[in-house]
């Protein structure tokens, strides 16, 4: 299957883009057909082998509108290999032709406004000049009596107003081009209705000047006086004028609803600085960069393409693409993204995704394609609006044939035929979907959801189940150091971290790495151990000047010697059912310190989950990982249900399961394994921080790694729909009310009947509503919740609970203290434990009442006591 993208012309309302669909859709070969009338474009996936370009071009030309096919499909055929480096550039180059011609477009409506209001301002002048100086409180100038007052002027008076409405009707013979031959192709579309209408109204007005000729001539003044009155001529040139001022202001708004493709395309730096082989450093269009080329980033440029450090260090602000304020810091081994800006060193880089595949330009074709793309509610309205436009001109002809049935005349009759021609509006209806997608996709955008298609718009706002992968979307993905629990007083915590390093450090073990990292980011030096030995599955072991260092397991220790209290064990134990993994460290066969590592919980995963329970949505997690550290996260965060040691393909029946059961399910991941189930999901959401596979197999991707993002998208989608609902519910209303207004209906009733010129008026401010109604989407508030300063807090806050909750009291009989010095000495010695953070003394009653932190055992308690000289005979 081939999918390309043509761009099309000659399309000005919803039932033009539902006759080129259905045009294209009867090719042999052809799976899908989406044509967009906001951006004038067409995606189309057909079998190569029953279909080819020029037989597609053919349906759209037969239809009556023109076709081609977009420069950067015609290049790279949408994934083939580019054999020159100037084809890196065809999507932008495309973009940029595209945005020109939009340019140029409305430069040319705005002289066609221009002229249309000069002459339709002269034109109603003329035709009610009366009215016009009454309302000015002035006289009628002498000039005017002289040639268009009386029967006797009827003739200057009729002719004038056809040549101010010529000049009218050239400027905007573009609606009668297009509609009439629409009309001849049996596709009538919004243009037929205005030709019709206002052509209609300009053939009376010549039929006019006969009869006002012919009354002349004859000396009928009845008839002069009657056709003097019925001209029409400012009719047929206020209907075009006001439509060409509501698409002017239509054209206007709409190009605001693709600004955030615009500023996407802007962020691309326009050359790159090669580093040639001689290591001279040439500037070169960003274009002609190549996979694999060295290329050097200065402090304060934007990196041109996608690559990996090979020199240098610095800080790169990757606010464009993440929305994350703060620099990352680079070095050699790391990837910089395109589009971000080098704030410190000078970097030399590999380029290894260049044009079309850069980071940049993925989202750029995502968004464009998500614009382009149709949500299901809009099928509904493409349907109507294939029928809408035959159904207007059947109703403004049995119009015409009931006024004159019962006797309303020709005057009434043509006037409420042309009034309900122009009222009509199909426009609204095929603006109503597009437009909301267009400005709900860029705001995603802006906020860094990639939202691949108007379908998963529409799915994510029905979603009822999340279905969260744990490892990287729940939690960081990498494990890192929660706690340090010393033994003794022979060593500090920097110190016990120190040689915990030390052993670890030429390990290749992913939790040492962990304790490595946490020495180094509090500058910690790391003293070089010798004899270095690993046991496979159990730990390492080595020496450092006189002491003997190992790390490991409960039966490592054993095996070497060291033993661990009951209360040692209940702490490994308490640490376990906490998710953690227990790291146990000795000195000489002597138990220092546990180091407990996890995989930590990211903080907007906390609130996440909290909100999705407010929105009444389940959760439910799937990881790989064993049941006891499954379990930990459920308890801590509140999950609905937990799926523990799957396989990559039990998420994706688990995904069914739930599917089954009627739900509509969103799954967020990460990785390769989640990818399956990603595909498998109604809607399926990446984390941006994840793997290629997972990101093509996702609808949605959250570009920074935050799950908080999935809560925003959620909204936004819920947002985005109730906007379309909102337009199309205008859309059908007014022409439900309008049409039959435009016909007569109520002037039996009320007397009322509706001038041509009203309708016009009525039909632009129609789809100036629906473009205005998407355009609020603009003020969408993303997710309030921050990183930064607000994860701080929340981290603060949570630590402080969960001291709290681990805080206890603990009474301890001392024998031996016979004075205040005494007590003073044990309390002391107590208050030097890490973990106690209050001791009472009581001389009377041979007691201290400590409270103190749930980790901190009695032996450690009883070991402070007996050191200080006294004996502890209970605690309790």
């Amino acid at each position: 299957m081939r999918k390309e993208k043509y761009a099309v012309t000659g399309m000005t309302c919803s039932a033009c883009s539902s006759h080129v669909e259905k045009s294209v859709c009867k090719l042999p070969g052809m799976d899908e057909v989406t044509v967009n009338l906001l951006t004038n474009s067409m995606q189309v996936v057909y079998d190569e082998a029953l279909c080819t370009e020029s037989q597609i071009i053919d349906a759209v030309e037969k239809a009556g509108y023109g076709a081609s096919l977009n420069q950067a499909d015609r290049h790279t055929g949408r994934g083939d290999s580019r054999d020159d480096r100037g084809g890196t550039a065809d999507t932008k180059g495309q973009l940029i032709r595209e945005s020109l011609k939009g340019k140029k477009e409305n430069k040319e409506m705005k002289i066609r406004l221009i002229i249309s209001i000069i002459f339709m301002l002269l034109l109603m002048i003329v035709s009610m000049h009366h009215m016009f100086f009454m309302w000015l409180h002035l006289p009628v100038p002498g000039l005017f009596m002289k040639l268009f007052h009386g029967n006797e002027n009827a003739l200057t008076f009729a002719f004038t107003q056809f040549l101010l409405t010529l000049p009218i009707i050239y400027v905007n013979r573009k609606y009668y081009q297009t509609g009439f031959k629409t009309l001849f192709h049996l596709s009538p579309n919004m243009d037929s209705l205005i030709a019709i209408g206002s052509g209609a109204a300009l053939v009376y007005g010549i039929f006019a000047i006969y009869r006002i000729g012919y009354g002349l001539g004859h000396g009928d003044e009845a008839l002069v006086a009657r056709y003097a009155s019925d001209l029409y001529f400012e009719s047929a040139g206020m209907i075009l004028a006001l439509i060409t001022v509501g698409k002017y202001l239509e054209t206007r708004s709409k190009g605001k609803t693709s600004e955030a493709i615009e500023k996407l395309m802007d962020l691309s730096p326009k050359t790159a600085i090669l580093l040639m082989e001689n290591g001279e450093e040439k500037e070169i269009p960003t274009q002609q960069l190549m996979r694999d080329d060295l290329f050097v980033v200065k402090p304060g440029s934007l990196i041109p393409v996608d690559g990996i450090v090979v020199e240098g260090t610095s800080s790169i602000n990757e606010a464009a693409i993440t929305g994350e304020s703060i620099p990352v810091e680079k070095q050699p081994g790391d990837t910089v993204v395109s589009a971000t800006m080098n704030k410190a060193g000078r970097l030399v880089c590999r380029a290894v995704k260049v044009g079309e595949d850069t980071t940049l330009s993925q989202i750029i074709h995502l968004v464009e394609e998500a614009s382009s793309s149709k949500a299901p509610i809009a099928r509904m309205a493409d349907k109507i609006a294939g029928i809408f436009v035959p159904a207007v001109m059947g109703i403004a002809a049995v119009t015409f044939l009931v006024w004159m049935g019962v006797g309303g005349g020709f005057e009434a009759a043509i006037s409420s035929a042309i009034a309900v021609l122009v009222i009509s509006c199909p426009c609204a209806l095929g603006l109503a979907t597009p437009v909301a997608i267009m400005v709900g996709t860029g705001v995603g955008a802006k906020n860094g959801i990639l939202i691949k298609s108007g379908d998963a718009l529409q799915s994510a706002r029905d979603i009822d189940t999340v279905v969260l992968d744990k490892t990287g979307t729940i939690t960081e993905g990498k494990p890192k150091v929660t706690d340090i629990l010393q033994f003794g007083k022979d060593l500090t915590s920097d110190q016990v971290l120190a040689f915990a390093a030390a052993i670890e450090k030429p390990s290749e073990h992913p939790l040492a790495e962990a304790i490595v990292s946490e020495a180094r980011a509090k500058n910690i030096s790391i003293p070089k151990v010798e004899d270095f030995r690993a046991v496979f599955g159990k730990g390492v072991m080595g020496n450092c000047g006189n002491e003997k260092f190992l790390a490991g397991n409960m039966g490592f220790m054993e095996e070497n010697g060291v033993t661990l209290s009951e209360d040692q064990k209940k702490t490994m134990d308490a640490l376990s059912e906490d998710g953690k993994t227990p790291l146990l460290f000795a000195v000489n066969q002597k138990l220092s310190a546990i180091i407990a590592v996890a995989d930590t919980v990211k903080a907007s995963s906390v609130k996440a989950i909290e909100e999705l329970h407010e929105m009444k949505i389940d959760v439910v997690m799937l990881t790989g990982d064993n049941r006891r550290t499954a379990q930990a996260v459920q308890k801590k965060l509140n999950i609905n249900q937990v799926v523990a040691q799957v396989l990559p393909e039990d998420k994706e029946k688990e995904i069914r399961r739930l599917q089954k059961q009627g739900k509509k399910v969103a799954m967020i991941g990460d990785g390769i394994n989640d990818a399956p189930a990603l595909a498998a999901a109604d809607v399926g959401i990446a984390i941006g921080a994840g793997t290629d596979v997972a990101i093509d197999s996702a609808d949605i991707i959250l570009m920074k790694s935050r799950l908080t993002d999935a809560i925003t998208a959620i909204r936004l989608s819920r947002a985005v729909i109730t906007n379309i609902k909102e337009n199309l519910f205008w859309a059908f209303f007014y022409n439900v009310i309008g049409i039959p207004l435009a016909a007569g209906v109520w002037y039996p009733v009320f007397g009322i009947r509706l001038n041509p010129m009203f309708g016009a008026a009525a039909m632009s401010l129609s789809s100036l509503f629906v473009v205005g109604n998407a355009l609020r989407l603009r003020r969408f508030k993303s997710h309030s919740y921050e990183e930064g300063k607000d994860l701080e807090e929340q981290n603060k806050l949570e630590n402080e609970k969960k001291k709290e909750e681990r805080k206890m009291n603990k009474i301890m009989t001392i024998e031996g203290m016979m004075c205040g010095h005494c007590t003073g000495r044990v309390q002391k010695a107590l208050e030097e434990i890490p973990g106690v953070e209050g001791v009472t003394m009581s001389l009377e009653n041979k007691s201290a009442e400590v409270i103190l932190d749930g980790q901190v055992t009695d032996e450690m308690l009883k070991a402070a006591v007996t050191e200080a000289g006294y004996e502890v005979t209970q605690i309790k």
